[in-house]
């Protein structure tokens, strides 16, 4: 591509000569540049791209982009921006020739029901006779192909690179997960969104973000800046959660026009009445006026509100109330999201991603409603990761579960025992009891907690002492497949090792 039309809408500083001349490709690694590049100097949050760019140079790269002020030899051509991060977008943008003017893009934005929105998205989307891509937690996918996501949202070159992948393969419409980081990095701010979904907010990424407020003003820009510069033309960009607080202050604070969903009766799409139960949801909808009623297999009221969300957001695009209904009725499961572990003992065990101390408290006042014997929990915390939330986690689960076991998640670099005494110093030792899993083969285990520290004989060890009409929750790691311990990813699913002790325990 010349240059003059890479750097179209890019806000240059200097003023580089020969525009006529052409760029190979675009990067923002030193060591992915090759001949006739285009290196883009960026400010990442462990690394400065401007200490790489003798590297970019010597792989090949003749164009560079920066901020701060370098020497360059002479056979570079120099080009000095206002924002790296805002220029790779739009070089990006303009590189992969505006792959999102061609299909229907949804931001989902929110601490917590992202990644089940864009499933059920999905599917009404898949009803709806469109061709789908999805870029989140879980994985990036679209058609047949699925590719592991090193980030809930790419960078914003990867960003319009798997677009226009995308568009290139009749995909019409995509639904992304947008984090905080993405927004703060402005990771998004080249793409043309349709709509943007907010789920609410609730304390996450403070280690980032330090304060609440500067949390919620990074989801606003999503709303107040990112939206408003898009050039599609939906009539209710935002769909947001009028229940939630920081819901309602989005709705006050910026102008774009809305839909509100929630339980609440002043809602634009509500449940008028509704049923819960370990089966899953039945629930009376009011969708902008038109009622219908629907049934899924997802459990929680949570996962009400992520089903209102979906149906608002569906609503919005002009999609029918039947294949609306289609599409969250047919899909029965989340890849880790209190995903059912199937077994004939009739316990029901249930894996589920809740990492922090107010998604393990969701997750847990939605399943103690359901409670007949007892409430199992198994959580860890992360390793380096944020230290504040262990004892608030340990805190939280005591005091909702029947019983507790403390163990390991991905200790990374940390000592798995450090960081349990951590989630111990949360527990109210007055209220609850500390045992020995040897003490419990006889006993009821009421309002007791232990510590396991392999997670893997934490599990079976939950399901060893299960008895009929329990629940077992194990929380914290969700979909993922691995165990990160020291800078080593080793093979291990909350799934596989829960239903491989079921089986056992059905075969004794």
């Amino acid at each position: 591509m010349q240059l003059r039309h890479l750097l179209k809408n890019v806000e240059v500083i200097n003023n580089p000569q020969n525009a006529d001349d052409c760029v190979s490709a675009v990067c923002y690694s030193a060591n992915k540049c090759v001949p006739g590049s285009l290196f883009v100097a960026i400010k990442g949050l462990q690394h400065d791209g401007h200490d790489f760019i003798q590297e970019a140079i010597t792989k090949g790269a003749r164009f560079i982009v920066y901020e701060n002020d370098v020497n360059l030899p002479p056979a570079v051509k120099a080009i000095k921006v206002k924002n790296s991060r805002d220029s790779l977008g739009i070089l990006a943008k303009n590189f992969f020739g505006s792959p999102a003017d061609g299909l229907v893009l949804v931001g989902v934005i929110g601490t917590s029901g992202k990644t089940t929105i864009t499933y059920l998205l999905e599917s009404i989307f898949k009803e709806a006779g469109f061709k789908c891509g999805v870029l989140g937690t879980i994985n990036y996918r679209y058609k047949d192909k699925t590719f592991p996501a090193p980030n809930t949202t790419p960078e914003s070159y990867e960003m319009h690179k798997i677009l226009r992948e995308m568009s290139d393969e009749g995909i019409t419409h995509v639904i992304a997960e947008v984090s905080s980081h993405a927004i703060d990095l402005r990771r998004v701010d080249s793409c043309d969104f349709d709509l943007g979904i907010f789920t609410n907010l609730t304390p996450e990424h403070l280690d980032y973000h330090v304060t609440m407020e500067n949390y919620f003003q990074a989801k606003k820009r999503f709303f107040s800046e990112v939206l408003p510069q898009s050039k599609k033309t939906v009539s209710h960009k935002m769909i947001i959660n009028g229940d939630e607080e920081w819901g309602q202050r989005i709705l006050k604070e910026v102008s774009l026009t809305s839909i509100n969903y929630g339980t609440d009766s002043k809602n634009d799409v509500r449940a008028i009445n509704y049923d819960l139960s370990l089966k899953g949801i039945k629930a009376h909808i009011d969708l902008s006026g038109e009622e219908i009623t629907i049934q899924s297999e997802l459990i929680g009221k949570f996962n009400l509100q992520n089903i209102l969300a979906a149906m608002a957001g569906a609503k919005a695009l002009g999609i029918t109330s039947e294949e609306i209904k289609r599409g969250i009725e047919k899909l029965n499961r989340i890849p880790g999201r209190l995903e059912k572990i199937e077994s004939s003992l009739g316990i029901s065990v249930f894996v589920d991603y809740a990492h922090k101390a107010d998604a393990l408290q969701q997750v847990l006042e939605n399943l103690v409603q359901f409670r007949k014997t007892r409430l199992i929990t198994v959580f860890g915390c992360g390793g380096n990761r944020d230290r504040g939330k262990r004892p608030l986690m340990g805190n939280t689960a005591t005091s909702y579960s029947d019983l507790t076991i403390v163990t390991s998640d991905n200790p990374r670099k940390e000592d798995p025992i450090a960081i349990i005494n951590e989630i111990e110093a949360g527990i109210d030792k007055q209220k609850v009891k500390k045992m020995i899993a040897h003490s419990l083969l006889n006993g009821d285990a009421v309002h007791a907690y232990m510590i396991v520290p392999e997670r893997r004989d934490a599990i079976a060890t939950a399901i060893h002492l299960a008895r009929k009409d329990d629940i077992i929750l194990i929380a914290g790691k969700g979909h993922e497949n691995y165990q990160i311990v020291g800078t080593k990813k080793y093979s291990l699913d909350d799934r596989i090792i829960a239903a491989e002790a079921l089986n056992l325990r059905g075969n004794e």
